[in-house]
């Protein structure tokens, strides 16, 4: 997804300047090329050396702006350059400037130099973010569909502030750029309201035996990330996924289940307020018949465990789905991956299904790639090879998004 992709990076002045390090050498190592540009106060915080180290290009500075013009002037170069430009840290001075159309140093005539998509990563102390003029040049900027937001966190701030201010994390502005990359800045599902399962189930026999599987929902989280990067209203709900996964996944709602009745009755709940409902969680097939509120001593462990039906959530939910809306299923497969999938979607009635082979290296649960086949009621198949599952988040909502 990023071999031989082109991302600029301007870093502002501000401690949160230590971070950008992390997002530089990771795109850099995935192939993309990486340019840097420091205004005066970044390098204050971290050094022209160690960008270029990391990126493998010099990084450039307002001396090299300044310079005596051999071939076409820097800014051109770099604005016409980009495919994306990310600004992180963004400081209150530099927001203003861009919010005013203003260019007096590298960075910000870069900016207007060029025409991609801007992703801007704000950083500044609780109170110097929520003035009343930073909010109204940030608001400002937001109306403006070339820039895009990876809203501050909150967080311990370097002035041992807890609040709003904290810039996104490396974890959260690396999917952004790769969003960027793949839509070109397009918000092509703005106010679609789209609904996601994700992750396992847990059937429990007692409080610490159950039946599960190795779902992580990091599918789930991809097709959140990506639906979330296009305009859309995003609502997750999962069974166990690692915090840290979740923590990156902002401005999306989200809906913490254990068990299959309980995702069953989520998904029920959010369902007549969703345009699109994809039903990317694994879901227990089976539960065990009986619980125990205690452990059960391994002696009284039963040598043949009977076993209970669990609900069929998306059977349950093509019954309630009215004509605007589209469901989505997964099948996850062994061997022949179409002709089961396409059972599945004739018998539960669903308007797409993404077949999903498990048996593949690098596919499957767990892995951070994915590959499938793509199979609407009309007779449609697309064959997704394996890539990062966020590029095939933004392929299954590509397919969606093309159905009539």
């Amino acid at each position: 997804m990023l071999e031989g992709r082109r991302v600029l990076v301007g870093v502002g002045g501000g401690i949160a300047a230590y971070k950008v390090c992390a997002v530089v050498s990771a795109l850099a190592k995935s192939g993309a090329g990486v340019r840097v540009i420091l205004t005066n106060s970044a390098q204050q915080f971290i050094t022209p050396l160690t960008l270029s180290t990391l990126s493998r290009h010099p990084a450039y500075t307002d001396s090299d702006f300044w310079q005596p013009v051999h071939t076409r002037p820097l800014h051109i170069e770099l604005g016409e350059w980009a495919e994306v430009f990310v600004i992180a840290p963004l400081t209150a001075n530099t927001l203003a400037k861009l919010a005013y159309g203003m260019a007096d140093n590298l960075l910000t005539n870069t900016v207007l130099a060029s025409t991609c998509p801007v992703l801007l990563a704000p950083a500044m102390n609780t109170d110097m973010w929520q003035q009343q003029t930073v909010q109204r040049n940030w608001r400002s900027l937001q109306s403006d569909l070339r820039y895009h937001a990876a809203n501050p966190g909150e967080g311990m701030l370097a002035c041992d502030r807890v609040g709003a201010g904290r810039m996104a994390e490396p974890e959260e502005l690396l999917p952004s750029i790769r969003s960027l990359l793949y839509t070109h800045g397009k918000r092509d599902l703005t106010g679609k309201r789209i609904l996601i399962s994700a992750g396992g189930t847990r059937e429990y026999l007692d409080p610490v035996r159950f039946i599960g599987n190795p779902s992580t929902g990091k599918m789930g989280v991809a097709l959140a990330q990506a639906a979330l990067h296009r305009g859309a209203i995003v609502t997750l709900v999962h069974g166990l996924i690692d915090r840290p996964l979740l923590s990156h996944l902002q401005n999306v709602r989200k809906i913490s289940v254990t068990n299959a009745a309980e995702m069953h009755r989520a998904m029920a709940e959010c369902f007549s307020d969703a345009d699109w409902v994809i039903m990317a969680a694994a879901v227990a097939d089976v539960k065990p018949a009986t619980f125990s509120a205690a452990k059960l001593p391994k002696r009284e462990l039963p040598d043949q465990l009977p076993l209970d039906s669990v609900p069929d959530i998306v059977a349950d939910l093509s019954k309630l789905k009215q004509p605007h809306q589209k469901l989505i299923g997964f099948a996850a497969q062994t061997g022949d991956i179409i002709k089961p999938a396409l059972e599945k979607m004739q018998r539960k009635k669903l308007d797409a299904i993404a077949a999903n082979p498990i048996d593949q290296p690098k596919s499957g649960f767990g892995s951070e790639t994915n590959q499938a086949v793509l199979i609407d009621r009309f007779g449609r198949l697309v064959k997704i090879p394996l890539s990062s599952k966020l590029q095939m988040a933004h392929q299954l909502l590509d397919f969606v998004n093309q159905m009539p």
